[in-house]
């Protein structure tokens, strides 16, 4: 995962520089274009690695701690993801499960906070994407887990800025 870290970085890299390039000239080249289009498509194939990876943690294994730590870094990663309304969901079941005492693995965060992140992921999920097949097992959770976060704009601490 590192090198694909530094990969995604160096990619992110040049397009920066190529951006900057296209604005000194005063408009988009077709090269930043281009490299554009190739960093979105590799982080797009880089998140349904994860994606794939975080469903199998999920579904076969029953490791939610691993679940969560990938669905987190496409959360925290590329919110334009396809898939981001699963991640949303996996994330959010991960830590509702960990909190439950769920699963092969135990999370050193507190049960509490966890039943808080997973109700962030929900709403999120069910305000971002309404019309996704998650939604409804999404709201299903967030009604007997007590409703949606208080705020509507919510985010779990894994995706806000450290200060």
């Amino acid at each position: 995962m590192k090198k694909s870290l530094l990969t995604l970085a160096g990619l992110a890299l040049m397009l920066g520089l190529l951006s900057g390039a296209a604005r000194a000239q005063g408009a988009a080249t077709p090269k930043a274009t281009e490299a554009t289009v190739l960093v979105e498509a590799e982080l797009e194939k880089e998140m349904k690695h994860e994606l794939d990876v975080a469903r199998h943690y999920f579904k076969m294994k029953k490791a939610y701690l691993a679940a969560l730590n990938r669905s987190e870094y496409i959360v925290a990663g590329y919110d334009r993801f396809t898939r981001y309304d699963e991640a949303l969901y996996l994330a959010g079941m991960s830590s509702l499960y960990l909190a439950e005492g769920k699963g092969k693995q135990k999370s050193p965060v507190p049960a509490e906070r966890l039943r808080e992140q997973a109700r962030e992921y929900l709403t999120r999920l069910v305000n971002e994407f309404p019309e996704s097949e998650f939604r409804k097992p999404a709201d299903d959770e967030l009604a007997r887990i007590g409703g949606p976060a208080k705020s509507a704009d919510a985010k779990p601490e894994a995706d806000k800025p450290k200060p």
